[in-house]
């Protein structure tokens, strides 16, 4: 005979940045709370694949055929950002400095994973720029070696368009010491620096 809380605990461990130890905390607090909280739980997890899509505008996720930031009309049409995942949407939201649009890959060209371009869905986001509907894409992607290669092919792939492409800064951030800062970040640092 199975455990319950030995299974919920593995399940829960599954999920990125739960350990052990926390997915033992969450599976006692669902015990200790009601049962219809555990339903509840249980049932939203259980219909949301049915219940959420990706927008057919940007690819983020929503429960409608488009999502709230692409059915806004007060948001810059000829603007768009481009990110790697729908959690970098919502960080960028959170941040309330962008009024543009998104475009989200979910994924990230690393090679020797076997994540080629065509894991990369950019033809509708090229078509967008043949027709030219946007002026600048902000390309958003991790500083990292995928997320750096990932933002020079869109750029190459956006180019015969004409868009202008920019990348995000990267550099120190706020209250971040010299001192524990890696060298990549202190040379993109240097070289993003303006005048003051």
């Amino acid at each position: 005979m199975s455990d319950p809380i030995a299974e919920l605990v593995s399940l829960l461990s599954r999920l990125p940045g739960i350990g052990e130890r926390t997915a033992q905390r969450l599976a006692y607090h669902v015990l200790g709370s009601s049962s219809e909280y555990a339903e509840a739980l249980g049932h939203s997890l259980a219909e949301i694949h049915a219940r959420v899509r990706r927008c057919e505008r940007c690819g983020n996720y929503t429960a409608e055929t488009l999502c709230a930031i692409c059915s806004d009309p007060r948001r810059e049409e000829s603007l768009l950002c481009v990110v790697a995942r729908p959690p970098d949407v919502a960080a960028l939201e959170r941040g309330a400095a962008f009024r543009g649009r998104y475009y989200v890959l979910h994924a990230l060209l690393a090679p020797l994973d076997g994540v080629g371009p065509e894991a990369l869905d950019l033809q509708p986001l090229v078509e967008r720029a043949e027709r030219s509907e946007l002026k600048e894409v902000i390309i958003a992607t991790p500083l990292s070696v995928e997320g750096e290669a990932t933002a020079l092919y869109v750029a190459q792939q956006l180019r015969p368009a004409g868009v202008r492409c920019t990348r995000i800064a990267s550099g120190l951030p706020h209250g971040g010491e010299l001192e524990f800062t890696d060298q990549i970040t202190l040379a993109r640092a240097l070289e993003g620096r303006k005048e003051v």
